[in-house]
């Protein structure tokens, strides 16, 4: 059995102003700094064997403040890197849906068949995080790890875990510094345990887009 508990990186700059970051290589804020350290200072489980996160700096920076309290490096994994939003990178939701109307419908609606200008597809960024995610299962078992990602790549983890079509991935909130655990078993089938948990936060949520 392998346990992965998986989180969405602190509040960002574009988070705050509602741009599309994708793969563009956007800082935390001051308070995406703290959400991190109070993930840290009441993280949900008292042992943690290894941490991965996505090389893109907002997810790094988060990794590595839960890191510090459990003296272990960041792995940085470029498979966990969030969604390319080509051409919608920088740009708000009413900028996108002005130049590209349908193509934000699908978005909304039916992702898994959307095909974004000069992007990904989320069945693309699907297949390349459960690939590195199978091999971490696998070479972790019996051991709990860390995944530091973004909204949208985890979102595809995650109705893996749910036996969900990727078309309902957006019924699933990851808010920031969002906690979820899912536990593998030997043969990789696995049982979700915890969903979009900001507990730590107490009452000081922050819902920045994904």
């Amino acid at each position: 059995m392998t346990k992965v508990i998986f989180i969405r990186h602190g509040q960002t700059e574009w988070n705050v102003t509602g741009r599309y970051q994708g793969q563009s290589d956007v800082k935390l804020t001051e308070e995406g700094k703290k959400q991190a350290e109070k993930l840290a200072d009441n993280f949900p489980v008292a042992k943690v064997d290894a941490i991965y996160a996505s090389d893109l700096c907002r997810a790094m920076v988060t990794a590595e403040t839960i890191a510090k309290k459990f003296g272990l490096k960041v792995q940085a994994e470029p498979a966990f890197r969030e969604l390319s939003f080509g051409d919608w990178e920088g740009l708000t939701y009413q900028q996108i849906v002005d130049r590209w109307e349908e193509a934000m419908a699908n978005f909304l609606q039916h992702p898994d068949i959307l095909e974004i200008p000069g992007g990904e597809s989320f069945p693309a960024v699907q297949q390349r995080a459960m690939k590195r995610l199978n091999e971490l299962i696998e070479k972790h078992d019996g051991q709990t790890i860390v995944v530091v990602a973004h909204g949208a790549v985890l979102r595809t983890m995650l109705t893996a875990a749910l036996h969900m079509p990727l078309q309902y991935l957006w019924s699933i909130r990851q808010f920031n510094t969002a906690v979820n655990i899912v536990r593998y078993d030997s043969d990789a089938n696995p049982t979700v345990e915890l969903l979009n948990s900001t507990a730590h936060l107490g009452n000081e949520v922050q819902r920045g887009i994904i």
